[in-house]
């Protein structure tokens, strides 16, 4: 076994979040390490659809990060390569009847105080949108900040990116100890091939959240939610929006571990049309659940009534990483010195990936955030005597 040094920060996690933490850390002048105990986006990322949404989002601290994440993935989408498929396509969220458009409509106004763009869409202005839509609908909101990548690109860019800036990437390297002094600060990772020594560590390991804070002995309560994906042949392009029913957003926030399903539907710039979405807490369950399977095809076709003609080609899933309080932890962690959370996002961790990765690299060298990191403090869920809640 050998010491790999020096180094600033060690990031752990080769997902989207992780790839973020390390290109922004390298980019900032900090000497960087990579290490996953896979390839990258082995996990989460790899199963997502590439959502970069703010309209799924009340007003609140997720709102403010996804406000900041948007004008990051823009910046981003300027210096990676198109590969990324970057699409700046907007959100329509549409109310199947007036009980639900009022709703909507009246979360929409919240947001827009908050600075999301929003336009509220009457009955006969969605076929103007969306010319394959469902007919006798009550109306909707447009987002057009709302956009999408393809996510395992994004990230494999992103970590090509750091790597060719100066960082050091570590793949098929499982982290086995984080490492700390006489003082019960971090002072790097353990793997099965050395030690790699930092003063930062940076748990960006999603799902495995909860793992990896206990190898500092702390707790996190990461929690799996699975969601499945529908994929359909290529076809035409037919969809021009995200496009999604407005109790997506009640499902979003539910504390739930039951199944939920509302049909979110957008097409690729390959053709295939992505179909979702789901969540139900089932640990790693890795069944593949035809009934759910169905649920979703026959709510995208409620929807979209061409698509009942299309064939779904596969379907796959993935597992959210879920917190209770559906905020992601971010920043440091005060039970242990040098110890940096990343991790928690739910399904909108490809979206927030950017000021996820910025709020962590701000609080590491010390400067001022460019939002309120509090609410998303990863130790407010700690239970220990005199710790704060």
């Amino acid at each position: 076994m050998f010491t790999r040094q020096p180094l600033d920060v060690v990031v752990v996690g080769a997902g989207v979040v992780g790839a973020a933490c390390a290109y922004y850390a390298v980019r900032s002048g900090l000497a960087v390490a990579m290490v996953d105990r896979g390839p990258v986006v082995a996990g989460t990322t790899g199963a997502g659809e590439g959502n970069l949404l703010v309209s799924d989002k009340p007003p609140g601290p997720e709102l403010d990060l996804a406000l900041l994440s948007t004008s990051l993935w823009y910046e981003l989408s300027q210096v990676l390569p198109t590969a990324i498929e970057f699409e700046r396509k907007g959100g329509l969220v549409v109310a199947a009847d007036e009980s639900s458009l009022a709703t909507l409509t009246a979360t929409a106004a919240g947001q827009a105080e908050a600075g999301v763009r929003t336009s509220v869409v009457a009955p006969h202005e969605l076929p103007g949108l969306e010319p394959h839509l469902a007919p006798g609908l009550a109306g909707g909101v447009l987002y057009p900040q709302d956009a999408q990548v393809q996510p395992a690109l994004a990230t494999a860019h992103l970590v090509r990116a750091a790597r060719d800036a100066g960082a050091s990437v570590h793949l098929g390297e499982a982290v086995t100890a984080v490492l700390t002094g006489p003082t019960g600060a971090v002072r790097g990772v353990r793997t099965g091939r050395g030690d790699l020594l930092a003063p930062a560590v940076i748990n960006a390991t999603g799902v495995g959240g909860g793992e990896l804070a206990a190898l500092a002995g702390v707790e996190l309560p990461v929690l799996p939610r699975r969601g499945f994906v529908l994929v359909t042949e290529p076809l035409p392009p037919l969809i021009r929006h995200k496009v999604y029913a407005a109790e997506y957003v009640a499902d979003v926030s539910s504390a739930s571990a039951a199944l939920q399903t509302s049909p979110v539907v957008e097409g690729t710039p390959s053709g295939p049309v992505l179909i979702g979405a789901s969540r139900e807490r089932v640990g790693f369950d890795h069944t593949l659940s035809v009934p759910v399977i169905s649920r979703l095809a026959a709510a995208a076709a409620a929807l979209f009534p061409v698509l009942g003609h299309a064939r779904v080609l596969r379907a796959y899933h993935g597992f959210r990483p879920y917190l209770p309080d559906h905020l992601p932890a971010i920043g440091p962690d005060r039970r242990v010195p040098g110890l940096f959370h990343a991790c928690g996002h739910e399904g909108a961790g490809i979206g927030l990936a950017p000021a996820t990765a910025a709020l962590v690299i701000a609080a590491i060298r010390g400067e001022e955030p460019a939002i309120d990191p509090e609410p998303f403090r990863p130790d407010r869920f700690d239970r220990t005597p005199g710790s704060r809640q």
